[in-house]
């Protein structure tokens, strides 16, 4: 009688996730292939990095640049890495140098920053469009409102591809308290790709504490760090 190899952790979790996101996707009447499954590696190292990959991961985020630049030459060339924290604008030029995509543009300035080092490279910067949608004050992130006044100036942009929005739910043990905020974000991505004449196909929200709602109201990307990597070791 043969016996299966011992199961890592991160393997474990990994397939709890996908059954979690199949589940919801199931309640939603959506294919599960309809949504990416990022890791969040903060401040997990390479080598937690390259467990993930070798169960069959390739979507990573990371939220510090200095962090970044020193994990992503550490891991696999091919992978892909979404910055998701807040960009300070002396920040911007190892952004476009690390990560395929941007996703917590929340300023004008920031987006011109992003398209002008991407001009610089001869490039097309992919970018996500953060939005505040519960207004709490200690969160970044464009107002709604504002957004949509801004939009004709970011679409204008040609060095950005604007392919979604993005959004960080307030935290909450009871996961259907977030229904509202990601709803919100799908409706609002719904006006924004009206208004700007194009398709917004990504729409990253969702964490592990509520992902499924997340799903049930249209998400095509969760990032998911605890549940995935474990408990974050305390930097040294």
């Amino acid at each position: 009688m043969g016996y299966a190899e011992p199961v890592s952790e991160i393997e474990s979790r990994l397939l709890i996730l996908r059954e979690r996101i199949a589940d919801a996707c199931a309640r939603a009447g959506r294919d599960p292939s309809s949504v990416s499954l990022m890791g969040v590696s903060k401040n997990h190292p390479p080598a937690s990095v390259a467990e993930a990959v070798r169960c069959g991961l390739r979507l990573f985020g990371e939220n510090r640049i200095q962090e970044a630049k020193a994990k992503i030459p550490a891991c696999a060339a091919d992978l892909e890495w979404h910055f998701i924290g807040h960009l300070q604008s002396n920040k911007v030029r190892d952004a476009v140098d690390l990560f395929r995509v941007v996703q917590g543009v929340d300023t004008l300035d920031i987006a011109e920053a992003l398209a002008k080092q991407a001009a610089k490279r001869d490039r097309i910067q992919p970018v996500l469009l953060e939005v505040n949608v519960s207004g709490e004050p200690s969160k970044f992130g464009w107002d709604p409102d504002r957004l949509i006044e801004a939009l004709p100036g970011l679409g204008g942009m040609d060095r950005l591809a604007i392919r979604g929005l993005m959004t960080i739910a307030p935290y909450t043990e009871d996961p259907e308290l977030a229904r509202p905020v990601f709803r919100r974000l799908r409706e609002l991505r719904d006006r924004c790709s009206e208004r700007l004449g194009t398709a917004l196909p990504v729409l990253s929200m969702g964490m592990s504490g509520d992902m499924e709602v997340a799903i049930e109201e249209g998400s095509t990307l969760v990032r998911i760090g605890t549940g995935l990597f474990g408990e974050r070791p305390v930097p040294q």
